[in-house]
């Protein structure tokens, strides 16, 4: 299997991806590793590292597209950069799968434009894992659909259930319609529009507020981009900020250092499922094709971990089962 990735991509490069692949390339022995970036920074990072030669290729692609230049602008203006490039690659079937850390409004537009959807879908969605007391659900639409229409919020609830239940290992995933009550009635028309027509898919539990999110009350939490990716970083904010809390109150105490110390550690095991390296990244689900997006400041475990989730999207045809469920 040979995955490409992006070496060029994320707030790291090429340091995080290279290393992160190089691990992924060692604990794999069916996987080969195609770096997508400017052939010379990648050339010069490898000589850091000791790797198997003949699992390993590069790409030049000399062109960077920045975190924070415009998706549409650099997809059109930037053909020879590592993400059109690597993708390109992908759709010529060079490849099984795409991974990155760079900007996911460009990997997005370019995923959709250059591999194209998938027999069905309307709208590709960027899916996130969301950590509640049950282990990790999934939030749908994390930011891709700033507004949804009923029909594509129908289809990412199913797509969400594929993925849930092949690579989260949910056998009967539940979804739930984020929303300001539990009341049917309850929303905006489209909101009440999106509850009526989830309604006709099994597995619905219809309308679940916030307070639903961290008990699990649902598998898959549906929402709009705009309120998914709101929630998204809130939850990530959320360690960082009770640490934070929880250290200032430690300093006003008189408790003793290894006292402190096993609450630095209760802390820190207690948030670990907010580490997004642990999931290191998920695909755009509805494009034809395997392509991964990872968090800006992915470290070279979480790009190990995104190559493994390519490797399982492939492995399980998670596409295959998504175009057979929508049509």
């Amino acid at each position: 299997m040979i995955i490409a990735v992006d070496a060029a991509g994320g707030d790291y490069f090429p340091k995080n991806p290279v290393e992160g692949a190089l691990d992924a390339l060692s604990e794999d022995s069916n996987l080969q590793i195609l770096f997508v970036g400017p052939q010379d920074i990648i050339t010069n990072e490898l000589k850091n590292h000791s790797y198997d030669s003949d699992r390993v290729q590069i790409v030049d692609a000399p062109e960077i597209i920045g975190m924070e230049e415009s998706p549409a602008s650099a997809v059109k203006n930037k053909r020879n950069s590592s993400i059109t490039i690597g993708l390109s690659l992908h759709k010529a079937g060079k490849c099984d799968g795409f991974v990155s850390a760079g900007n996911t409004g460009a990997l997005l537009a370019a995923s959709t434009f250059i591999l194209g959807k998938l027999q069905g879908v309307s709208r590709p969605t960027i899916a996130s894992y969301y950590p509640t007391l049950k282990g990790f659900r999934l939030l749908v639409d994390a930011g891709a659909n700033l507004e949804i229409k009923p029909e594509m919020a129908v289809q990412f609830a199913k797509m969400g259930q594929i993925f849930c239940k092949h690579i989260m290992g949910i056998e009967q995933p539940k979804i739930g319609l984020l929303n300001v009550g539990e009341e049917d009635e309850k929303g905006t028309e489209i909101t009440k529009s999106i509850h009526a027509e989830l309604k006709k898919v099994e597995g619905f539990v219809g309308n679940i507020e916030g307070r639903d999110i961290f008990p699990a009350k649902a598998d898959i939490f549906i929402s709009d981009g705009m309120v998914g990716n709101i929630l998204l970083k809130f939850g990530e904010s959320i360690p960082d900020a009770l640490m934070k809390m929880v250290g200032s109150a430690i300093q006003k105490s008189d408790l003793e250092a290894n006292q402190i110390q096993s609450i630095q550690t209760v802390l820190k095991s207690a948030f670990s499922p907010f580490n997004y390296e642990r999931v290191g990244g998920l695909p755009f689900l509805g494009v034809n094709g395997v392509s991964i997006v990872g968090h800006g400041g992915s470290s070279a475990l979480a790009i190990k971990n995104m190559i493994k989730s390519a490797v399982s999207c492939i492995e399980s045809d998670i596409n295959g089962k998504i175009v057979a469920s929508l049509n």
